[in-house]
């Protein structure tokens, strides 16, 4: 955790840049690859689509984006991933907590401390503290700026996004189509993984399949 009011939000690219940046100074001839997974997926597909004349990387793999994040954040609304929704809850509820304990939060975001505890949904805390503490006007707002589906097709960068289409987190509504990808994407998607998962062989012999595909799009990018 920061010791800013502010946190870190799925749109929030400028941390990410300069990082990049600082590894291209130190290693000026190293070819530089970089994966994203989850809200790191759809933050990374958003900065590679915001530079596109931008050489920061050599390739790029981005594993399970939530594309849509309203949408995302409809699907995790409903079903058996309102499990997943709680337990990720409870952890953001802590650290916003914390965040009270060390800024004037009630001034910064108009919510009182005890009013934490009444945020049960990603629209409601990103509706309390992700918009207002980064400046912007609502949770709509804030996902329709940093959903990375809008960026897709400005990408020039040698790209995979994997995705399942059993994610818990999400549904077929953020499948891009043919026309939302520039033609430096790989868009793959699997029938099973689930959120960040896709491990394949047995239980007693599982192999990593995610890892290994990664490592050899890398290896082909070369």
């Amino acid at each position: 955790m920061n010791s800013l009011p502010r946190s870190y939000h799925s749109g929030a690219t400028e941390d990410a840049l300069e990082f990049i940046q600082s590894i291209q100074k130190r290693f000026p001839h190293a070819k530089i690859h970089a994966v994203g997974f989850s809200l790191g997926g759809n933050m990374l597909l958003k900065l590679l689509g915001e530079n596109p004349n931008n050489s920061l990387l050599h390739s790029a793999v981005s594993v399970s984006p939530p594309l849509q994040l309203d949408v995302c954040a409809d699907a995790i609304n409903n079903g058996f991933s309102l499990f997943y929704q709680w337990h990720l809850m409870v952890n953001l509820r802590k650290s916003l907590l914390t965040k009270f304990k060390l800024h004037p939060m009630e001034r910064l975001i108009h919510i009182k401390k005890k009013e934490v505890k009444e945020l049960k949904t990603f629209w409601d805390f990103d509706g309390a503290y992700t918009a207002p503490i980064h400046g912007f006007k609502s949770a709509q707002d804030y996902y329709t700026q940093c959903s990375s589906k809008q960026f897709l097709h400005k990408i020039t960068l040698p790209t995979l996004i994997i995705h399942s289409a059993d994610d818990p987190f999400m549904n077929e509504k953020i499948i891009p189509t043919s026309k939302e990808l520039s033609h430096s994407i790989q868009f793959f998607l699997s029938p099973h993984g689930g959120h960040v998962g896709f491990v394949a062989g047995t239980i007693f012999k599982p192999r990593y399949w995610l890892d290994s595909t990664i490592s050899t799009f890398f290896t082909s990018s070369h």
